[in-house]
């Protein structure tokens, strides 16, 4: 059960420990340093309840999934790329336009306490991440091409699965605001 009072840094640090060790302990996608990480370093983590590092969580997948499509436009603007790399990049383009509205939403039904429908859409942006990483793994028969996107789309299934778990467990009701 979780308590939370407004309070100095150590109470907020507490309250983020406490949450990301619950995370990791009942989901294992959710990797503690990375969660505690994660939401140390958003300002608003330190002054804020359980529900705000919800809302924090899902507002670091929003930028994620934002600075990845950016990044993806700017690896498809190299000259020469291999065709199935390139196929495989306007593919993750795809996903990860999708997923910035999908982020919306799931920010848009968070704050109107529709707790299963945002965790739906934080569940398909885990999918996204994941399809687009397999997609470079597709190569029929040949050497697999090594994902320039690895370490971008581990990153945003972490801060997916890490945003979901922490819906679930407001959803649930396992603490006290």
């Amino acid at each position: 059960m979780f308590t939370s009072s407004p309070g100095g840094t150590a109470t907020a640090q507490n309250l983020i420990n406490k949450t990301c060790e619950t995370c990791s302990q009942f989901d294992p996608n959710v990797k503690l340093g990375f969660c505690i990480s994660s939401l140390q370093v958003a300002p608003a983590s330190r002054c804020t309840a359980l529900v705000g590092l919800g809302k924090i969580s899902i507002r670091l997948v929003q930028y994620n999934v934002t600075d990845n499509r950016c990044q993806v436009k700017q690896l498809l603007k190299k000259k020469k790329l291999d065709p199935f790399v390139k196929g495989s990049l306007q593919d993750c383009l795809e996903l990860y336009n999708d997923a910035i509205s999908t982020a919306k939403q799931a920010m848009k039904q968070y704050k109107s306490k529709n707790y299963m429908d945002a965790t739906t859409y934080l569940s398909s942006i885990m999918d996204a991440a994941t399809t687009c990483e397999d997609g470079f793994m597709e190569k029929g028969g040949q050497v697999q091409i090594v994902s320039p996107l690895t370490k971008r789309n581990n990153d945003t299934f972490q801060l997916s699965a890490m945003a979901l778990s922490l819906v679930e467990m407001i959803w649930s009701g396992s603490y006290n605001s």
